[in-house]
């Protein structure tokens, strides 16, 4: 136990220490952010920085992907951790002295400090770590567009790199920077993109007796979605339905011939997920019908809710235990219904995947978003906790 505390404090002392070239790098990574599968400049700096650690790299997983490995001892058990590397095509504003280079793509999400994070604890792991096996550090290209994972793993992600389990982590706002949370079961929604075009036939604004008006048909839509919400689904699941754009007309006095409506549609259960793609559908066919219009609908599927196994996120939990008291964890935070793609290496592989507070920034996806760089450290030390843990040399 003794000898436990010493390593933890070492790695603790190291990351500290090293805090300063762990932020140039998180804020380089924002200076210079690539959309999905673009992420070819961040993959160079990942596999440059982890090979002067010893690591084996992998190229090109999933594309953009990487892989790096760090073997040590002689055992078989093996963990993987992900990060997400891609940004998101908006505008900054936040007038920070390292502000994105791109114009229209910035880290709004925080991608560059779960890229941070991974590194810091991988040296720390090659520098100062206390485990037997393998751990895999997996840097996923495209989470954004609910791509990246799962072309990692068509790649041969977990055939040509298995882990025995595998983690990820998110950043949060408005939780308290440094702080962690640990939710059983649902953690975050699953999610599909519908796109509904209803064609109707234009006509003068002025004599709509001659035309089949689709906007009208669209507002008639809109409102009787919200009640699959009220009366479809039980009022204690969780349901959403987003109307996100519409588009149709030009001319304040010209009836359209089609309106086009793009919605995104969230659950935590596989039934309710089901329940509310299928209730669009009839009440698309059965309104457009009604009023003498036709309908097409295409559905683009998202992917699954994230669900944490209990076994896998109370391993987490008492990992964060090792090296911190209760006071760090957030009991009370509960799951969210924006989704991750990282739920399609959920069903390839137990795992589960958690949360580290950001401390009171702009909401995720917004333009003035920052990932906190405080959030550096604890999250770097649980990363070599949870690592050290589950693979604990023979006899501790």
């Amino acid at each position: 136990m003794i000898e436990q505390q010493q390593t933890q404090d070492e790695i603790l002392e190291l990351l500290t220490h090293s805090f300063t070239e762990f932020q140039t790098i998180r804020q380089d990574i924002h200076r210079y952010p690539e959309l999905a599968f673009q992420e070819v400049k961040t993959s160079e700096l990942i596999a440059s920085y982890l090979e002067k650690l010893g690591y084996k790299i992998d190229k090109k997983v999933g594309k953009t992907g990487l892989v790096a490995t760090l073997q040590k001892g002689s055992n078989h058990k093996s963990i993987g951790i992900r990060a997400d590397m891609d940004a998101l095509p908006i505008s900054e504003k936040t007038d920070l002295p390292y502000q994105s280079t791109q114009n229209g793509v910035m880290h709004a999400c925080g991608h560059d400090g779960h890229i941070t994070i991974a590194l810091a604890a991988a040296k720390a792991l090659s520098l100062k770590g206390n485990f037997d096996g393998t751990v895999r550090f997996i840097f996923q290209p495209a989470e954004e567009i609910g791509l990246g994972a799962k072309a990692m793993i068509e790649d041969g992600l977990f055939s040509k790199f298995p882990v025995d389990t595998i983690y990820g982590l998110h950043n949060w706002p408005k939780l308290t920077v440094g702080k962690f949370a640990f939710i059983e079961g649902p953690a975050m929604a699953s999610v599909d993109f519908l796109k509904i075009t209803i064609i109707g036939k234009g006509s003068h604004g002025a004599e709509p007796q001659n035309g089949i008006d689709p906007i009208t048909i669209a507002a008639y839509l809109i409102t009787s979605f919200q009640t699959i919400i009220s009366r479809n689904i039980n009022p204690k699941e969780m349901g959403v339905i987003t109307i996100g754009a519409i588009k149709g007309g030009n001319a304040a006095n010209v009836i359209p011939d089609s309106v086009e409506l793009k919605l995104t549609v969230r659950a935590y259960s596989e039934e309710i997920r089901n329940t509310l793609i299928k209730r669009i559908q009839q009440l698309t066919e059965t309104l457009t019908k009604s009023f003498g219009a036709k309908a097409t609908i295409s559905n683009q599927a998202g992917f699954a809710a994230v669900i944490n196994p209990k076994t896998e996120i109370d391993f987490a939990y008492q990992s964060a235990l090792n090296i911190m008291d209760k006071s760090f964890i957030d009991e009370d935070f509960t799951a969210r219904t924006a989704s991750e793609d990282f739920a399609f290496m959920l069903q390839q592989q137990k795992g589960a995947f958690i949360f580290i507070g950001n401390g009171d920034s702009a909401d995720l996806h917004s333009p003035y978003y920052d990932f906190n760089d405080q959030a550096i450290i604890p999250a770097a030390r649980y990363w070599v906790s949870l690592v050290e843990s589950y693979l604990k040399p023979l006899g501790e």
